[in-house]
């Protein structure tokens, strides 16, 4: 008897396995199956990452304005419009007394153009790191999601299982208690668990559904997109690629926080020796010719050279530019410091879910089937009773519940992780 009911459970799981593959034939082109599938769709569909990645696209285009030299400027001045009280006022340069044509070209202190330019090559670094960021963070909340869409119906799997395997229980404890040899109680107990494992199937679509319209809205597709099944779930890395020391040292050089704050810190400090250089004077360099009539016979050279006095100003000027490079590297730092918590923080959590889930396969489970199996017979030969039954039958959903409960833990850690370094381990 035992091996046959678990025989037909097996037969039932292959089925519905089956039938799963199946209905992934039938939705080929579909995303969802994989997790590069919907990387790729997010990728180019994402309204955020997109206008981020418009920003930096922006911020690297202020490089060259930034060192360039202002644009020269054209000054014309019409002298003695009435010749002296002859004629009328007129604006005809060949009709004045003389016009004055005047062309300068403002140019700043030596080196202040090349500051500039690498203050906006770390600003346009930094507008590329965050743009990166959104795009890690996007990444990680799709890798959650569809660690969720598996545990949610491998676990819809279970309850299905658990739900055709409480209604053969039902059918022999109807068929006991007609013989007498059970009692009612036993029936109606078995139909309530069958109307619980009913109830959690309905919530456990409810979440799928849920689960799918977050990740739609990831995707910009419509919150009712059909989406594949998830075929599986990513393998984890090696014990070396999770060593904490190695992945701090890869957080640092890669994650986008972190790269966003060192360029933020740069040109802060590049900004500190700019606002230095405004202790010196810029220069302006002047052409102007002067035209009597048609004639042009006078010519002119001009110099200017604006004088720093506003001392104090510049001086509030210098602490802000240090004011403003000491936020920096502190945000640097308190970026560094939470990002090595946080890495502790799911490494921990991520070893100990994958003990968790060793700890189910190789003792949960087959302890709570011999105990089922154990129960099974006794019920079968009237030495224990059908709570014991029903207890054994919940010890074995939930030790494989608590696998699939691992399973996903470990991955939505590894999304953590992987967050944090910047990159795919």
């Amino acid at each position: 008897m035992k091996s046959k009911t678990f025989s037909k459970s097996a037969i039932y799981v292959a089925l519905l396995m089956l039938a799963l593959a199946s209905d992934g034939y039938a939705q080929e082109g579909i995303p969802g199956a994989n997790l590069a599938s919907l990387l790729s769709i997010a990728k180019s569909s994402n309204p955020e990452f997109a206008s981020m990645r418009y920003e930096a696209d922006a911020a690297v285009e202020r490089i060259e304005p930034a060192g360039a030299l202002p644009d020269p400027r054209l000054q014309t001045e019409l002298r003695d419009v009435t010749k002296m009280g002859s004629q009328s006022p007129t604006i005809l340069p060949g009709d004045v007394g003389s016009t004055r044509y005047l062309v300068t070209q403002e140019i700043p202190w030596f080196g202040k153009r090349a500051l500039k330019r690498e203050i906006a090559e770390f600003e346009a670094n930094a507008a590329q790191s965050k743009a990166a960021g959104i795009w890690v963070e996007l990444v990680a909340k799709i890798k959650a999601a569809q660690a969720q869409r598996y545990n949610l119906i491998q676990s819809e799997v279970l309850t299905r299982e658990n739900l055709d395997l409480g209604l053969r229980l039902e059918r022999l404890a109807q068929a006991r208690y007609a013989g007498g040899l059970a009692a009612q109680q036993d029936v109606i107990r078995a139909q309530m668990e069958i109307t619980n494992m009913k109830t959690e199937l309905a919530s456990l679509q409810g979440e799928i559904r849920q689960v799918n319209a977050r990740l739609n809205a990831l995707l910009a597709r419509p919150a009712n997109a059909p989406l594949a099944h998830p075929v599986d779930v990513r393998s984890i890395p090696s014990k070396q690629l999770l060593e904490s020391g190695a992945l701090t040292e890869r957080a640092q050089a890669h994650n986008p926080l972190v790269l966003a704050e060192v360029s933020r810190a740069k040109s802060a400090s590049k900004n500190q020796d700019l606002v230095l250089k405004n202790r010196y004077p810029d220069f302006a360099f002047g052409v102007a010719s002067i035209q009597s009539q048609s004639d042009f016979k006078e010519w002119e050279l001009m110099l200017e050279i604006n004088i720093p006095l506003q001392q104090s100003t510049r001086r509030a000027q210098e602490r802000e530019a240090q004011a403003m490079l000491s936020a920096a590297e502190a945000r640097k730092s308190a970026v560094l410091n939470q990002l090595q918590a946080d890495l502790e923080e799911n490494l921990g959590a991520m070893e100990a879910a994958q003990r968790m889930e060793v700890l189910a396969i190789s003792s949960l489970q087959p302890q709570s089937e011999i105990t089922f199996n154990s129960a099974l017979a006794g019920y079968e030969s009237g030495k224990v009773d059908f709570s014991t039954l029903l207890d054994a039958q919940r010890q074995i959903r939930q030790a494989k519940l608590s696998q699939i409960k691992a399973q996903t833990e470990v991955q939505m850690r590894l999304a953590e992780i992987e967050k944090l370094t910047g990159e795919d381990l």
